[in-house]
């Protein structure tokens, strides 16, 4: 170890880690961890087993003492709390940071509302931290207006973090059968760069990153890093990620779509710099835009971290529970709409510029319904739970029954939209989002197959959004938000039309492009999203780790290899780009960013879980025929029998084509 020092900044509960791995500009590639892992060309049935190595700069592990700022360039966001742009800043003891020449610099965390039961009005807590550590004198004050924790004793079983000597490492947990069936092999060139490349997306906390490409570190686009180190043995980074970004969040429950390290004078002391977390909850983004899916990807990667790691002990802590609880609690409140779907704006997940999929677009709602899931399993179930899990429970019934029978399009429902009768005011109509048969585009008609469907990308009154959009379709698979013959459809269409969905570069992220005048009026006359290009169906292969994951769920995996394969072909010589444009993914995108990290962990994502189907099976969800058999129909209270979805178990209907005779849809 070197000479100098730093500090990693973390949760109360949570032995003080000594380094933070942060993305090395690129867009997605923001990690954390404790050391940077090491590539060995020898790998396992796992892949290759990174492994922490020592850096030129060493850590020395200090108390922690929390101090409040107020961060002049945080403000207010329009529709939340007050105290939204007020910070909580997390802070070494003085004479302790990293030194570079002759400034010092501290780690420093700047958190609005930490999300932990400190928000529900308690005046002290005490840790349900299971194993040896244990903490004394946690005190919470100021009900809503909280100030910040004072942490006045940590012991751990390997003595007082105070003691610059002890080498403190985060709990990675139970990892059992991480490592099972081992299987060596050779990495080819192409993996050994990328994972490379990862390797180098690495860097110190403490440190001061060179901003190339993005200087974000963004939530949703963590998340294939995550799974490729998860699948990798390499927990520990994954863990860390997750309890920092829970520290960003406010007691509103919302996550933030991104964070940025920013280095500021320290006040007082010439010379010397803070670097700060500076979470964007949308008023950076692009547009101004909420984000909705960064908590429901949290909450999906909190649950495959306990799944592959079997460190269940993470998610039943008590801040974490509270997390879920909160993210749960801004997603069911009672809102002006009658559906089960999620209402948002234009560019609140993936797609983050004005496509026009403001509304009820699929992605979210697949989100929606995976992290509800994710939560079912991951709520510890209590006097103080026990409503929240049973309004979970009606929400995944009707939300499921919801898009499976509306959001379905395949050449029968195609057919019987074309001869909906319009203007029907009853209950008992057929037609119930008035749909005009004129909004049946000309390219569906012909290019739709008799076998095969897919789920489309929006519904709302009166409206009806015929695009096909891949990562809400896969995620619908993944969940089983759909039904088995739904979600063999969805990968049947696929099949079908590879020349469309995938060509030369995998995957289009939707299709087909908007054109001509509707392109000029839905994005707004957008030069990035020109047809073909980035959100507008370019092709991104950071949608790959998905597509493979669906693919092994429904036993296709000859899909999935042939798609990697395809993309082993360009994007080494491509320089691993962000997106790809033209009709057939041809052409490196006009704006797209190389050595782009998610593509990178997609691509390295999807030969794991190839090579470890196993697995995979942890990732995805099978059908819930309890959950089915639970629907309650809205018009039970009236003389209609109760909605049965007992059909489901035998497949012979599909949703979206009839309901159980003698029952009601919702």
């Amino acid at each position: 170890m070197g000479s100098s020092n730093c500090i990693g900044i973390c949760t109360v509960s949570l032995r003080p880690c000594c380094r933070i791995i942060t993305g090395y500009g690129y867009r997605g590639s923001s990690i954390f961890g404790s050391g940077q892992p090491k590539l060995n060309r020898k790998v396992t049935g796992n892949l290759s087993k990174l492994r922490s190595r020592s850096h030129d700069r060493g850590c020395s592990s200090q108390i922690v003492r929390y101090i409040r700022v107020i961060d002049p360039n945080r403000r207010d966001f329009s529709g939340f709390d007050s105290n939204w742009g007020r910070s909580r800043v997390y802070s070494a003891n003085s004479r302790v940071g990293c030194r570079r020449g002759s400034s010092r610099r501290r780690g420093v965390l700047v958190i609005p509302n930490v999300a932990s039961d400190i928000r529900n009005h308690s005046t002290s807590v005490e840790s349900q931290v299971k194993g040896k550590t244990s903490f004394e004198s946690i005190y919470i004050q100021g009900g809503l207006n909280v100030k910040p924790l004072v942490v006045e004793r940590i012991e751990t079983d390997r003595g007082d973090v105070n003691s610059p000597n002890v080498n403190v490492n985060v709990n990675v947990g139970n990892s059992k059968g991480l490592n099972d069936n081992k299987v060596e092999r050779e990495l080819s060139d192409i993996e050994e760069e990328a994972w490379r490349l990862l390797r180098d997306s690495v860097v110190s906390y403490c440190g001061n990153p060179t901003p190339l490409n993005y200087d974000q570190v963004f939530v949703r686009d963590f998340v294939p890093s995550a799974l490729a180190f998860l699948l990798n043995g390499d927990a520990e980074i994954v863990k860390n990620f997750l309890l920092h970004t829970l520290q960003l969040q406010p007691w509103q429950g919302l996550m933030p779509a991104s964070f940025k390290v920013r280095t500021v004078p320290l006040d007082g002391s010439p010379g010397e710099f803070e670097e700060v977390l500076d979470p964007d909850f949308g008023e950076s983004a692009i547009g101004r835009v909420a984000p909705v899916d960064s908590g429901l990807w949290w909450i999906i990667l909190l649950r495959a971290y306990g799944k592959i790691t079997g460190d269940y002990a993470l998610q039943e802590r008590v801040e974490f529970q509270t997390g879920i609880r909160l993210i749960l609690n801004l997603c069911l409140k009672n809102r002006f709409d009658m559906f089960p779907t999620l209402l948002v704006t234009d560019g609140s997940c993936m797609i983050d510029r004005r496509m026009g999929i403001h509304g009820h677009p699929l992605e979210i709602q697949a989100l929606f319904y995976s992290a509800l899931r994710c939560s079912r399993e991951m709520l510890i179930v209590n006097d103080g739970t026990k409503d929240l899990v049973t309004a979970v429970n009606n929400r995944l019934s009707a939300l499921s029954f919801h898009i499976r029978e509306y959001y379905w399009a395949d050449m029968k429902k195609i057919n019987e939209i074309y001869r909906y009768k319009t203007e029907e005011y009853s209950t008992d109509a057929i037609n119930k989002f008035n749909i005009y048969p004129d909004q049946i585009p000309s390219w569906l008609v012909d290019w739709i197959p008799e076998e095969g469907g897919y789920l489309i990308g929006n519904l709302q009154p009166a409206h009806m959004d015929f695009r096909f959009f891949t990562l809400g379709n896969l995620w619908s698979i993944v969940s089983s938000l759909g039904t088995q013959k739904q979600n063999e459809g969805i990968l049947n269409l696929i099949e079908s039309k590879w020349d469309d969905f995938v060509a030369q570069m995998p995957l289009k992220i939707c299709y087909p492009a908007l054109e001509y005048e509707e392109w000029r009026i839905t994005t707004g006359g957008d030069p990035k999203n020109t047809p073909w290009s980035y959100h507008n169906g370019g092709s991104w292969p950071t949608l790959l780790w998905q597509f493979t994951l669906a693919c092994i769920k429904m036993g296709r995996t000859e899909l999935a290899e042939k798609a990697v394969a395809l993309a082993e072909k360009r994007l080494s010589m491509d320089h691993w780009p962000e997106y790809y444009d033209t009709k057939s993914g041809r052409f490196v995108g006009k704006q797209s960013r190389l050595h782009q990290t998610w593509t990178i962990a997609g691509y390295l994502s999807s030969k794991m879980l190839l090579e470890n189907p196993e697995k995979a099976s942890l990732l995805f969800w099978e059908e819930d025929y309890e959950l089915l058999e639970t629907c309650v129909c809205v018009l039970n209270k009236t003389s209609r029998k109760k909605c049965s979805r007992f059909a489901a178990k035998s497949q012979d209907a599909v949703g979206g084509h009839t309901t159980p005779e003698g029952t009601l849809p919702h």
